[in-house]
């Protein structure tokens, strides 16, 4: 089976919807199928998509681009040959997958990665005005896929009340777990990070973005009123700046640590590295990174929605996105030391195999239904 995989970004961007699609796209491969990614093309990668599409720098500083949805003829052939559609975005590419998808008869999927009413503050118009079109576009997109890819039930029901009407199947999104288990405590690491005996590391993994909420983390770290106590924020973001400006104001320059960018490869040892992850964000999908966290042992503090609820299947501490509960919440998991049982489950849930396994399920029935159409 030749797979498309359609997304508006691919590396050298990296964020939860790459994450997801390399995931996939390891788990189609080992299971003996052809992963074809098409998506913008970028400066050189050792991960470049297979066919690029042409794009044009944004007028802001940014690694993503605006994709220009114009093939060439060898592209075009390359297409031809594929037995299933899958897109990650509504936008451009996204589109293109539809395009194709009734060129060539192929059955189309849609993964659903993003609430993109969460992000009406990027775009600048009046913020009700945009939540609406947002929501327009993930309903119309939606119900143009034969089957639609959800993270989470509780994305499932968020899309049923859009008013989306295709079939819907809930499949998280996979990770190595292997990798993030195997991740090993380093002194020599957490040396490098804080130059201090008995710290207590509080790792915060994600894009720094308003939507993120990262400043909850900085008003539960001062609520905690544990001078031992430091943050470590790895990622990078629009919203840096700002954000370690507002440490500095809040008397936290010295216990905030920002590392930026950091590889994938990295991430297993720096989790196992530190005492407790937070996650304060309320307007992810799933949050891949919840998954990494559990797996690689460490306690979890969550803002409580229904998807952290969903993810953390019964683990880690799930707080109401205010500064004291947040505070209490790390009190207790930096307590109570690492968890027994929640690796062990979250490695049978969010395992890439089994993610490819129910994917390819997906794909089996659409093509089984069209063949006997």
């Amino acid at each position: 089976m030749r797979v498309g995989i359609f997304s508006e970004c691919y590396h050298p961007i990296e964020n939860g919807v790459v994450a997801s699609i390399d995931a996939l796209c390891d788990g189609l491969r080992a299971a003996g199928h052809e992963a074809v990614i098409v998506a913008p093309a970028a400066r050189a990668h050792a991960l470049a998509p297979e066919v690029r599409v042409p794009s044009l720098p944004l007028p802001t500083r940014t690694a993503y681009r605006l994709a220009v949805p114009v093939l060439g003829a060898r592209a075009n052939a390359n297409l031809r040959s594929l037995s299933v559609i899958h897109t990650h975005s509504p936008f451009v590419t996204g589109w293109m997958g539809v395009h194709y998808a009734r060129r060539f008869g192929l059955p189309l999927v849609f993964t659903y990665h993003t609430q993109l009413e969460e992000y009406a503050h990027y775009v600048p118009f009046e913020r009700s005005a945009t939540r609406r079109a947002a929501s327009t576009l993930t309903r119309t997109y939606a119900n143009l896929a034969y089957a639609v890819i959800v993270p989470t039930q509780a994305m499932a029901e968020r899309l049923r009340a859009l008013g989306v009407s295709a079939p819907l199947s809930v499949i998280p999104t996979g990770i190595d777990v292997e990798r993030f288990a195997a991740g090993r405590r380093s002194s020599e690491l957490r040396e490098r990070l804080v130059r201090a005996p008995r710290t207590r590391l509080i790792l915060l993994v994600s894009r720094l973005a308003r939507e993120k909420n990262v400043e909850l983390a900085f008003a539960a770290l001062a609520a905690l009123d544990d001078p031992g106590a430091h943050l470590v924020l790895a990622g990078d973001g629009p919203q840096r700046p700002a954000l370690e400006a507002a440490a500095r104001a809040a008397g936290l320059g010295s216990r905030v640590h920002f590392l930026g960018h950091v590889e994938r490869g990295r991430l297993p040892e720096l989790y196992a590295s530190c005492d407790a992850f937070v996650f304060p964000s309320t307007t992810e999908t799933q949050g891949v990174v919840l998954a990494e966290a559990v797996v690689a042992g460490l306690p979890v503090v969550a803002a409580e929605t229904p998807q952290t609820r969903e993810v953390l299947g019964g683990s880690g501490i799930l707080a109401s996105p205010t500064a004291e509960a947040f505070a209490e919440a790390l009190k207790r998991a930096l307590a109570g030391g690492r968890p027994q049982n929640a690796a062990r489950l979250a490695l049978e849930r969010f395992s890439i195999e089994v993610q490819t396994r129910r994917i390819l399920d997906v794909y089996g029935w659409l093509l089984e239904r069209r063949e006997s159409a």
